[in-house]
């Protein structure tokens, strides 16, 4: 669909900026929403860039289950409240974690990861999920990628019917 190559010149901002202009593309359609979860979390994956995990946990019956992802196998379910998805989640704010090693109760599903940032996905006070993107790099995530990660999710608000993704 598109060459990584043409991002290499651009610099962070427009990056960023790009690829919430190509998420809109892909998940405005009328392809199913786990669909667009697949793709979206692809291109997050694909633009942001010095990642080794990203993507979605969906809330179901008040706990998170895995959703579409790139990278390595992860935990399935997460309780609401516990690590930093389940924080994220209960607080229904962004964490921005520089060492998740120093995050009391962290949940190591990948023992690569040394940073993460966790985007709540709310709708009406509901938490429908999140948007986890894990690095083995610590201090990955910065001020700058938050506010464009959080656009994302907005993006993805207004596109994808959280409440009605069905587990086939």
């Amino acid at each position: 669909m598109f060459d990584i190559k043409i991002f290499n010149g651009l610099d962070l901002e427009e990056r960023l900026k790009t690829m919430v202009q190509m998420l809109e593309g892909l998940v405005s359609g009328d392809e199913e929403d786990i669909t667009k979860l697949c793709n979206a979390s692809a291109l997050i994956n694909a633009l942001l860039g010095r990642v080794n995990w990203c993507g979605f946990y969906l809330n179901k019956n008040n706990e998170l289950i895995l959703g579409p992802f790139q990278g390595m196998p992860a935990c399935t379910k997460i309780q609401i409240g516990k690590g930093v998805c389940g924080t994220a989640a209960k607080e229904k704010k962004v964490l921005r974690i520089d060492n998740v090693h120093e995050f009391e109760g962290h949940i190591a599903c990948d023992a690569a990861s040394n940073s993460e940032i966790v985007l709540p996905i709310v709708v009406n006070d509901n938490v429908l999920g999140v948007l986890d993107i894990d690095s083995d790099e610590y201090n990955r995530f910065t001020e700058i990628e938050e506010k464009y990660l959080v656009e994302a999710v907005e993006v993805l608000i207004k596109f994808v019917k959280f409440d009605k993704i069905s587990y086939l």
